[in-house]
């Protein structure tokens, strides 16, 4: 029991080390997408020009999710790490090598398809801009510019899937920063040199990818990965991969639909108010941060390790890692859902509101901020179910649950989107993606058992340290003066993650604990 005990402790220290690294490469790059995004609000603010350009970037990456990153993750490394420890280098060799030309030709294909029918994709998603010739137009243009980005991220995503299957984390969680260091770049000297500067953002979106693209390559070459000649394209693995993927995609087509959903009901002006699809834009870019942070970089280094234990079998220590991760989902997220939402208005003013972006796009961003806020936890919670379902090599249940709650989520859109305005579209995402999470939940508990009881404990401590702490932050928000908001919203900030940590020590929480532990040099 001991010797369990300790391989259980040295594999969640592994995995803190490795959460460690893509969090610290996540947070330079979010650093960078917000200096990124702060330009782009002085530049562009919530007008048709920002609208249109955030509908171009957005059409690749709704296919970018298909059949790149997502798609790789969840079929390729469950499938790789069985060949990396069943079968020879050879077999190993091949299995990538055809991966790679057959992920190559579907990119290819889908890009060509992409710019011929730009058009009617753009009047698809974006159906508010019909009756805006100019913005239509526009879209349609940098749609078309942006389109090969597709192929340039789905070959990165093969190349990071390969990374974390030999659990090399450091230059996929360092390489999207190249794409925000390009934008930025693009950015400053288009806004200065050109009539139409969007033109030149939509290039940067270009060089952005051929950088992360030879950034993942040149590591896989010194594992000695190399390419090979494979005999056939109808290759066993790529079949295992192929029945694996397909219940992705429709699951990731899902996902999409539920994104084109919401692009729909926010480029109706008429009901929901100008501007709908650029605040839902910077919505998303505030919660994307802790989301990017943590949730994506234990999602990201999770995947390898409950794939290996799945191979293996071992499924206690596959139900003792899934629960630890969930649990360091929920103390990271749960305080950060209520901070954000109390400070949401100076937030947004603080980061965005200069120049084009002024106090009515602070108002709308707001609204949508806080209503996403509500959901921040089953979002970065759906992640890691969904990764433990993948690692199984279930990427079918996910897929019905995400269906039914895209059902959901349409209703509520179309009920919330009256009332609420754009808030009532995040309102709407906010509670499918929570009963996404509980259905997820007890799917998995039926199967691997004995979770639902350890995490209600768990749960109820965290939400009562949450709750003290929304208490401290909107007392201190409104009695504290300060000169400066931007200095009044660091401070209450701080205070309230003190006062968290203080609730979440006195009330046992292990990670609080650990923390302290580590704080006053004592932890082992």
């Amino acid at each position: 029991m001991s010797m369990d005990k300790s391989a259980q402790g040295e594999s969640h220290r592994g995995l803190i080390k490795s959460v460690s690294i893509v969090s610290l490469g996540t947070l330079s790059s979010r650093i960078l997408g917000f200096l990124r995004d702060v330009i782009l609000a002085r530049f562009l603010g919530t007008g048709f020009k920002a609208d249109a350009f955030f509908v171009a970037q957005k059409i690749p990456n709704l296919f970018r999710d298909l059949v790149g990153e997502g798609a790789t993750n969840s079929a390729f490394v469950p499938v790789f790490s069985e060949y990396v420890h069943t079968r020879s280098k050879k077999e190993l060799l091949e299995f990538i090598s055809v991966i790679f030309i057959l992920g190559l030709m579907v990119l290819s294909a889908i890009t060509v398809l992409g710019i011929w029918l730009a058009p009617w994709v753009v009047k698809l998603i974006a159906p508010g801009f019909v009756v805006e010739p100019e913005k239509l137009e526009l879209t349609v243009r940098l749609t078309r510019i942006i389109f090969p980005y597709l192929i340039l991220i789905g070959l990165t995503a093969y190349g990071m899937a390969v990374l974390y299957t030999f659990k090399s984390f450091v230059v996929p969680a360092f390489s999207p920063c190249l794409l925000n260091i390009a934008l930025i770049i693009s950015a400053v000297i288009s806004f200065y040199t050109m009539e139409e500067p969007e033109y030149g953002l939509a290039i940067g979106v270009l060089v952005g990818g051929v950088l992360q693209l030879l950034a993942h390559f040149r590591p896989i070459m010194k594992m000695g990965i190399r390419f090979v000649k494979p005999a056939s394209l109808n290759h066993k693995g790529a079949l295992q991969v192929g029945r694996l993927l397909l219940p992705r995609i429709l699951g990731s087509g899902v996902y999409q639909l539920a994104v084109f959903i919401d692009t729909f009901c926010a480029s109706l002006s008429f009901v929901v108010g100008a501007g709908g699809i650029s605040a839902i834009y910077y919505a998303n870019r505030v919660i994307q941060f802790p989301m990017g942070i943590f949730t994506f970089a234990m999602a990201s280094a999770v995947l390898p390790t409950l794939s290996e234990l799945a191979t293996k079998n071992d499924l206690p220590r596959f139900r003792k890692t899934l629960i630890f991760a969930l649990e360091n989902i929920f103390f990271v997220m749960f305080p950060t859902s209520i901070l954000t939402m109390i400070l949401a208005r100076p937030i947004v003013r603080v980061l965005f509101e200069r120049g084009e972006f002024n106090p009515y796009s602070t108002e709308v961003t707001a609204m949508a901020l806080m209503a996403y806020c509500i959901g921040l936890f089953s979002f970065g919670a759906i992640k890691i179910m969904v990764t433990a379902f993948h690692s199984l090599q279930d990427t079918k249940t996910p897929v019905k649950v995400a269906a039914l709650c895209l059902c959901i989520n349409t209703a509520l859109n179309f009920i919330l989107m009256y009332p609420f305005l754009v808030g009532g579209i995040a309102l709407a995402s906010s509670i499918a993606g929570t009963v996404d999470f509980m259905i997820l939940f007890f799917v998995m508990d039926k199967r691997l058992g004995d979770m639902r009881q350890e995490m209600a404990r768990y749960v109820s401590k965290i939400f009562i340290a949450t709750f003290l702490t929304g208490l401290v932050v909107f007392y201190t928000w409104e009695k504290w003066a300060y000169p400066s908001e931007f200095i009044k919203l660091m401070a209450v900030g701080c205070l309230g993650l003190l006062a968290y940590g203080i609730a979440t020590y006195v009330l046992k929480v292990q990670q609080a604990q650990k923390i302290c532990l580590w704080a006053t040099g004592r932890m082992k």
